[in-house]
């Protein structure tokens, strides 16, 4: 089975498509065009780019193979979270502690675009703030700890170290150790957020098209975008597909798809529970992250409900009885909740890095043509602010973006026979590690 195929089986019990409205549905490009800007990829980053370039007075169209907002950026955890997958220190490592300040002061920047472009386009997407992150071990309550520290001294960033005797205030959880509190960043529904985008992008006079899959691309001076009934000829382009792309169209980008890998990740939301005894799991009702490379993410929802986060599948097979090893997760973490019912489960693919950094850069012999991947699970605040920087780089102001693209990526080991084998047996290593 296809990639496609299993990710539209994975997003059938979606609690997002369930709660959010689409009010609007967007056409089918059936005819050839021209733009300023074509972007291929409907999501968040696609979406915050075509935002920008419209507010700037340049023509943009959006293809989006699917439906808006219908990949990772409407289904994920909804934890928008400064910082990137990777540690601050692998970015220190490659671009020195400056440009490394550079990078956090953007992430930052990208959790406050939520809250800007939420209140300039009147997105009701539930913005929550607080985010905790936890300690299973002594071991990992050490490490966050130097962490938390180091942050502090090097960034200038504040966040409250909570020892395991602060805990029972702010989790009822007999699994951590010790943690920190963020109170910039925060949660959401992110496919109210992610249509919201798309109605204020169309506003702005962008053109966007739905169920129009890009199956080739034709490099030069201007950029020829195929589709099954229609065509695009644009001045630049953007590539914001996700791991989709590649099977999408697998002669658009052939030279990326070695330095991402599709993960599967899983996701479990509960029936409404008392609003009491919500509070009484989660007293600030903060989105909650603990700090294993296999780790687990859980936040509440507008509507009461527990929704949980934690399987991952680095095979791209679907887990069998996902909705009892989603509940055994839960249970680990919140065992008063025996009882409760769960109404959804559903999963989708996130593109990872070899260095979970991300990896956005420029193709093409006219390097016309932009693509932005590799978030590696964090990108629900960070894909609006790489949006934001590829437009200004599209408008002649590098600056911001080349600070990324000068992040080095490699290949994943295996080639593309082994390349999937490796990283299962790697991440067996992880979580063995993860228990101690």
């Amino acid at each position: 089975m296809s990639l496609l195929s299993i990710d539209r089986e994975l997003a059938r019990d979606s609690y997002y498509m369930a709660t959010a409205q689409r009010s609007e549905s967007f056409p089918t490009l059936n005819e050839a065009i021209s733009a300023d800007v074509a972007i291929v990829g409907g999501g968040l980053a696609g979406l915050s780019a075509a935002i920008e370039l419209a507010s700037s007075g340049l023509q943009v169209v959006l293809l989006e193979a699917g439906q808006v907002g219908g990949g990772a950026s409407g289904r994920n955890g909804g934890q928008a979270l400064a910082g990137l997958a990777c540690d601050q220190a692998t970015i220190e490592s490659q671009l020195g502690l400056a440009e490394a300040k550079r990078i956090w002061a953007m992430s930052l920047e990208a959790v406050q675009l939520i809250r800007q472009r939420s209140a300039q386009f009147g997105i009701d997407c539930e913005w929550q703030s607080g985010y905790l992150s936890l300690a299973t071990s002594a071991r990992k309550a050490r490490e966050l700890q130097a962490s938390v520290e180091a942050m502090a001294q090097k960034y200038g960033f504040q966040q409250r170290w909570l020892e395991g005797k602060d805990l029972p205030e702010w989790i009822s959880s007999p699994r951590f150790t010790a943690g920190c509190f963020d109170a910039e960043s925060g949660h959401l529904h992110p496919l109210k957020y992610c249509l919201g985008l798309s109605l204020a992008a169309k506003a702005l006079g962008v053109r966007i098209f739905e169920h129009s899959a890009v199956t080739k691309l034709t490099p030069g001076t201007k950029v020829h975008l195929s589709t099954a009934l229609g065509s695009v000829t644009a001045n630049q382009v953007l590539l914001a597909g996700n791991v989709y792309l590649q099977e999408i169209a697998p002669d658009l980008a052939p030279s990326l798809s070695q330095r991402i890998m599709p993960v599967g990740t899983y996701i479990a939301c509960t029936e409404p529970l008392d609003a009491e005894r919500l509070k009484a799991l989660i007293p600030s009702r903060a989105a909650v992250c603990d700090t294993n490379f296999a780790l687990d993410y859980f936040r509440p929802t507008a509507d009461q409900r527990l929704l949980y986060g934690g399987r991952v599948s680095y095979s791209t097979a679907s887990p069998r009885d996902l909705e009892l090893s989603m509940r055994q997760r839960i249970l680990a973490t919140f065992p008063q909740l025996q009882a409760v019912a769960i109404d959804y489960v559903w999963g989708g693919f996130v593109d990872i890095s070899m260095n979970r950094a991300p990896d956005f850069g420029r193709l093409g012999p006219n390097a016309n043509v932009y693509y932005l991947q590799g978030f590696s699970g964090h990108g629900l605040a960070l894909t609006g602010l790489a949006g934001r920087v590829v437009a200004e780089a599209m408008r002649g102001d590098a600056g911001r973006f080349d600070c990324f693209s000068k992040l080095r990526h490699r290949p994943f080991p295996g080639g593309k026979l082994m390349r999937m084998p490796a990283l299962v047996l790697g991440m067996a290593y992880y979580r063995l590690k993860d228990m101690f």
